[in-house]
């Protein structure tokens, strides 16, 4: 039987970003003891809540096309 968390389906996100913003993306990551993918969705997630985006929003718009 699996243990920890269940998998999520995820999707893959690829972007290019100048070095001084990769290694600041890094930084802030570790100062947060994450991932810079969870430094990512975290930052995504937080600006979505300021502009009054609901994730769930999100998934439903992305199923209706």
């Amino acid at each position: 039987m699996p243990r920890g968390k269940p998998k999520i389906k995820t999707a893959v996100m690829t972007l290019r970003v100048e070095p001084i913003v990769k290694s600041s993306a890094e930084l802030a990551a570790m100062h947060d003891r994450r991932s810079v993918t969870s430094l990512i969705e975290v930052l995504i997630l937080k600006y979505c809540e300021e502009l009054g985006i609901m994730p769930h929003e999100l998934s439903e718009k992305e199923t209706k096309k």
